[in-house]
């Protein structure tokens, strides 16, 4: 293959002598330690079998502000002292207002009782709970907690990476990580070729005793996304130097390049007596083998470049209020990740991360274009270096046609609610935009002035037809305060004289994207978006994959499509750079409410409540001439609807 160099067979001496003059181990005789051999030049002649040559290819966090009723009883977080209503508090016993409060409590635990045990102290089995305090004191405990928010962003714990190694992790439980050929998006996504177990690599050799670098030929054993199992040629089936090794490094090269380079090919220390002619050893060693392409490093380093840079300009959605954008500046790249800070922070901590292909990001004015609310910058010109980023450089939507039978206000579906990932809900359009956009409402939990909708294209992953999760045997998340269970579709349509959004109008390709259950690989925390994780395949529904967070309860888990670029490789966050957090131990989740046991109890069809933080409002923030509905010529226009249900029919 045109990705692969073949080492071509040369059995007579005049050839070997030839395929010697290419260079391939210049340099070995003069650099190989002196040692006795305990093997004969027979045993040094002997054939060795050649590998086969075709080698397979490979192919928001955001809160919904309500008053409280009275009626619902109020709840306060113990993390941060939030106060709000109960049912919309997050875990089963209503301790945490959210997902990053119950996540930095359990860290922060897990560093107090280290802290107590260095110390000479008896941990403690849980941090202080905050006590139950009159109105006027949790509203000031709320307004100072705002005025904190920013400074606590900085220091939320992250669980440390020391101690973790996916090598160790993998090779421990015999996990299977999910090929690189699965990410489009990230490096080499496009290009891995048929990089495979048994291709041969020159990379460092640390069993050697000589003061310089040298280097020996090594086999992939085992692959695990940009991670490989290496094994020194020589070793035959021992594995006692066997490591592991970034693939895309700096040190991993194709077999020829140390001869190219005038580099020193020297055989490990505790095989060297087991043959005496090493170089004739890989001549028929490596005769059929495998190797990197000559260019991989270049295409590494080309895959690595990101067209999004540092004070460029763009609209992305406010995490506070998911129905409408901000204009934001990108902060930082790191691996096609974007740290965006939104214009009116003034100390910089107000940001948001995403990947420069994500949904949830697009070019400045492209709400006004297609009427999406957007909020207005109290900044009335550009900063000094800030400018717009050019419109070709976002990920591009599917053309629709929205002029024959299209989506109109009211109608019916199932979409993932953005604010609890591990939830497929009834949701309803709530309006319908310009170029294929819609504005999706959860039933029952919808704040009274819609600033809990979010934007999903008509082709969107995330947005399902009536009847998919009955079809595919997936617990749908009935609306708040439903209390005819068990949901059946058919009733509800009924009774609220609604109709179900038809069928041929949702996106219906499934890719071969080459996932399987059980796979390893590292996923983004979309509910603390800077965080990305240690995570498992662990349901695969056509398109849409169930991500579980190892270490965390299942209530952590999130569905996410298989295109999504929140997805990343095995070695992905080594390779960039960027921290991986490993798997949460039993200790780190010790504070939160509920045990496993409890996990493992049958799931009812009750409503179970979102992991939505909700908030007393102290302050307006849609304050008039603030936010704006730009309207659309096209964006109300609706079309002849169908009341074809995508449910089984009741008698």
């Amino acid at each position: 293959m045109e990705n692969t160099k073949d080492l071509t067979e040369h059995s007579s001496r005049s050839e070997r002598k030839r395929r010697d003059s290419f260079g391939m181990f210049d340099g070995y005789d003069s650099c190989s330690e002196d040692t006795s051999s305990s093997s004969s030049s027979e045993e040094s002649e002997e054939e060795v079998a050649p590998l086969p040559s075709n080698l397979p290819i490979i192919k928001n966090n955001g809160q919904v502000y309500t008053y409280p009723d009275g009626k619902s009883g109020m709840a306060t977080c113990e993390m941060c002292g939030m106060v709000g209503v109960r049912d919309a508090f997050y875990s089963k016993t209503k301790r945490f207002c959210s997902v990053s409060c119950s996540r930095s409590y359990s860290s922060n635990s897990k560093k107090a009782s280290i802290l107590a045990r260095l110390q000479g102290k008896p941990p403690t089995k849980k941090a202080k709970v905050l006590q139950k305090q009159p109105l006027v004191a949790k509203l000031a405990a709320y307004a100072q907690y705002q005025a904190t928010l920013q400074n606590q962003a900085k220091t939320k714990a992250a669980v440390s990476m020391e101690g973790f190694s996916w090598g160790n992790y993998i090779n421990s439980n015999s996990f299977i990580a999910a090929p690189v050929t699965c990410f489009k998006h990230a490096p080499m996504g496009t290009c891995w070729g048929d990089i495979s177990e048994n291709v041969r690599v020159e990379v460092p050799n640390t069993d050697c005793s000589l003061p310089t670098k040298v280097f020996w030929i090594a086999g992939i054993v085992k692959l695990a996304g940009y991670n490989a199992l290496l094994r020194y040629e020589g070793f035959e089936n021992d594995p006692g130097l066997d490591f592991w090794c970034n693939v895309c490094g700096s040190d991993i090269h194709p077999v020829g390049w140390c001869a190219a380079s005038g580099k020193p090919l020297v055989p490990p220390r505790t095989i060297q007596h087991k043959y005496t002619n090493w170089k004739a050893f890989l001549v028929k060693r490596l005769t059929g083998a495998k190797t990197l392409p000559p260019d991989f490093s270049q295409k590494v380093t080309e895959s690595m470049q990101y067209p999004f840079k540092p004070c460029m300009r763009v609209e992305v959605v406010d995490k506070r209020h998911l129905c409408r954008t901000r204009v934001a500046v990108v902060e930082s790249v790191i691996g096609g990740r974007l740290r965006l800070v939104y214009e009116e922070s003034e100390d910089r901590t107000d940001d948001f991360w995403c990947h420069m292909h994500s949904p949830l990001i697009h070019p400045i004015g492209w709400s006004r274009s297609i009427g999406h609310r957007f909020k207005r910058s109290d900044i009335t010109k550009k900063q000094d270096g800030h400018f717009d980023t050019p419109p070709h450089l976002f990920a591009k939507v599917k053309e629709v046609d929205q002029s024959g039978e299209w989506f109109k206000e009211g109608m019916k579906l199932e979409a993932i609610d953005p604010l609890n990932l591990s939830t497929i809900c009834v949701a309803t359009i709530r309006k319908v935009l310009a170029d294929g956009f819609l504005m999706i409402g959860i039933d029952g939990s919808e704040a009274a002035d819609g600033s809990d909708w979010f934007c999903y294209h008509a082709t969107s992953p995330s947005i399902f037809p009536v009847g998919f999760c009955e079809i595919n045997m997936i617990e749908l998340t009935p609306p708040r305060g439903y209390t005819k269970l068990p949901f059946k579709w058919f009733d509800y349509l009924r009774e609220t004289g609604s109709i179900a959004a038809p069928v041929k109008l949702f996106n219906k390709d499934v890719p071969n994207h080459g996932f399987r259950v059980g796979m390893k690989l590292e996923a983004v925390d979309l509910m603390e978006p800077r965080l990305i994780c240690v995570a498992t395949v662990t349901r695969i529904i056509h398109r849409l994959l169930r991500i579980h967070f190892d270490g965390w309860e299942e209530e952590y888990d999130q569905w996410v499509d298989c295109e999504s670029p929140d997805l990343y490789p095995v070695g992905w966050c080594q390779l960039t750079g960027y921290q991986l957090q490993p798997p949460a131990s039993q200790s780190s989740r010790e504070s939160q409410s509920g045990s496993s046991k409890q996990k493992k109890k049958a799931k009812s069809q009750q409503y179970k409540g979102h992991k939505k933080m909700t908030t007393l409002q102290l302050k307006e923030e849609l304050i008039d001439g603030e936010d704006y509905n730009f309207l659309h010529g096209a964006s109300d226009q609706e079309s002849n609807g169908s009341a074809n249900f995508y449910i089984k029919q009741e008698p």
